[in-house]
């Protein structure tokens, strides 16, 4: 299939395009290495506010010193946060909510890969869907409104992998029936693909200002792919990391132009346009055929929505 030509160029979409972003709030969980890092960098260098949710304290702070120095802009916080727990969520949100007013882009960027053996967030869920997708959708819900009082942009970081699914298993989200790593790992990615349409088609049936893209940042070299897998996974992927990788600045890009660029479109999805979308210039991406079935996204809001109990408070459910 012949590649349609890149709109951003033959260099696609670039950060030197970021407009000033001044005045502007940025909240990013996972910010503190590799794509989350680039990102929030990025954002500091044009001017931003910037709030890293992560787990690791220690790492947080070392990150703020980094981001700070690299940057030149001091406007960055850390809170820290446990995607894999409700509680923590919450916790995190209460401190959020009392030193902001708006948030311009809220990036779901943290994530993690390929474990091994099947393991349970503090709340019960398999901890690939609970963290990549369960967590961000209740993080997500319970700061809506500080998102649409800016007419902001929620920011959904998903992968290639999200095409090695057929479906989502809407028997089986938890994968209690049947535990694969890659299977789990891609099932969590093609639910960051679904919801980002889910949730831009509500915010606009719905005439709200808010919006909501999808993106990817092809086959970046993280340290996603060494903490997650097991020995034997992570030792298979070394050299293919080697070959195929790129970046994690470059990686970043993607989200860069979901969380502030001006080019983008209403509900757009982007990544590298190269050899199989793993490098190349950034400009549209090609949906995983996984996310193509119309009630996918429903389903998948409706049960997000039953685990989580998170609560939408700009939305109008009686219209869903």
């Amino acid at each position: 299939m012949t590649q349609p030509p890149n709109p951003f160029g033959p260099d696609g979409w670039t950060p030197d395009r970021l407009p000033d972003l001044t005045g502007m709030v940025f909240v990013i969980t996972g910010g503190n290495s590799g794509i989350g890092f680039e990102t929030a960098r990025e954002l500091l260098s044009a001017g931003g506010e910037v709030v890293v949710l992560c787990r690791n304290v220690e790492k947080g702070r070392n990150a703020l010193k980094k981001l700070r120095s690299a940057s030149g802009n001091d406007s960055v916080d850390m809170i820290a946060m446990d995607l894999a727990d409700l509680a923590s969520i919450r916790g995190a949100v209460e401190i959020l909510r009392a030193r902001l007013t708006k948030i311009d882009g809220l990036i779901n960027n943290a994530g993690i890969m390929m474990l091994p053996r099947r393991t349970k967030t503090r709340d019960g869920f398999e901890t690939q869907f609970g963290v990549n997708h369960l967590g961000h959708f209740a993080l997500n819900a319970a700061l809506c409104d500080l998102v649409e009082a800016a007419g902001g942009r929620f920011v959904c970081v998903t992968s290639i992998a999200a095409r090695l699914t057929p479906g989502l298993p809407f028997h089986d989200l938890m994968s209690e029936k049947r535990y694969s790593a890659a299977r789990a790992y891609a099932n969590s990615k093609l639910a960051n693909l679904i919801y980002a349409r889910e949730l831009d088609n509500r915010l606009a049936d719905q005439g709200l200002h808010a919006r909501a893209y999808a993106c990817h940042p092809g086959y970046s070299d993280t340290n996603l792919q060494s903490t997650g897998p097991g020995a034997l996974a992570a030792m298979a992927m070394r050299p293919l990391t080697k070959i195929f990788s790129q970046t994690a600045q470059k990686g970043a890009i993607p989200s860069l132009l979901c969380a502030a660029g001006q080019e983008v479109e209403p509900g757009g999805f982007y990544g590298p346009t190269g050899f199989m979308e793993m490098t190349g210039p950034v400009g549209p991406a090609r949906q995983a055929p996984g996310a193509e079935r119309a009630s996918a996204g429903f389903e998948l809001w409706e049960a997000s929505l039953k685990y989580t109990n998170a609560q939408w408070a700009i939305f109008d459910e009686s219209r869903s």
